[in-house]
């Protein structure tokens, strides 16, 4: 599926949502309302295990806000900051696979993701540059920041709009691991395949648990994983999995 500023495709149980919108990938109100279509469609597919987020192009992941749309700010904005904390919560594993810069809304869209692949391409750079604008990160970037890389580290990068080359990110652990520019996408294709293969009713508790722990604290995230762990016992894949591990072979999960 295409529109305008988002290119949708799927493959198997595999989703790649591309962010199109050229010359930097940023967000206007359009191209905010495009992805959150697409979000919809990946979410109610029960085909759809995992979700890749990428950008358009081979320099730019998302270069964030679009300032010539600033006459919508006031919608996009707000609409933004809750995406991107319904990708935080999101039930499927989502993967930002950084294929250039993120800067801004943009590297606040990727640590939503739950796990991020950068390019190792030594002119890439990542950062929250809003302070040199007069402006702070508003989609999420001074609570999500801190939670990856500390809080003192958050700062500096905040205050002094820092922006982190590949190796930097992955010191700091802003993100998970680093690929080769010519082979990010199938890296993360691949990384994808080997989640779609866990049992998808169990992720989908997991990832509710932690969600509810971070968001509402460690009490109901304790809660949420006990429903989680007495749910999942009452599955087909429970039972392919204890099956599989008798039989010494590799389950084949099917979301039952």
């Amino acid at each position: 599926m295409s529109s305008q500023n988002i290119i949708l495709e799927e493959e198997g149980h595999i989703a790649t949502i591309i962010i199109n919108h050229p010359p930097a990938n940023t967000w206007d109100l359009a191209t905010v309302r495009e992805f959150e279509q697409s979000l919809n469609r990946v979410e109610a597919d029960d085909q759809i295990r995992v979700v890749i987020i990428t950008g358009a192009g081979e320099k730019m992941f998302s270069g964030g806000f679009d300032v010539k749309d600033a006459a919508n700010s006031g919608t996009t904005s707000p609409m933004a900051r809750e995406i991107w904390r319904r990708i935080d919560r999101f039930a499927k594993p989502v993967i930002a696979a950084i294929n250039g810069f993120a800067l801004g809304g943009g590297l606040e869209l990727a640590m939503s993701c739950h796990f991020r692949i950068m390019t190792d391409d030594p002119n890439a750079r990542i950062g929250l540059t809003e302070l040199n604008l007069g402006i702070i990160p508003g989609w999420g970037g001074t609570q999500r920041l801190p939670r990856l890389v500390g809080r003192s580290k958050a700062l500096d990068m905040i205050l002094f709009s820092r922006r982190l080359s590949a190796a930097e990110a992955l010191e700091a652990g802003l993100v998970n691991r680093l690929s080769a520019p010519e082979t990010l996408r199938r890296d993360a294709l691949a990384f994808a395949g080997e989640l779609a293969q866990r049992p998808p009713i169990a992720v989908r508790w997991v990832l509710k648990a932690m969600a509810a722990g971070l968001y509402e604290g460690v009490d109901e995230g304790l809660k949420v994983e006990a429903e989680g762990s007495s749910a999942v016992g009452q599955t087909e894949d429970r039972k392919e999995g204890f099956a599989a591990f008798l039989e010494k072979r590799k389950p084949v999960f099917k979301g039952k």
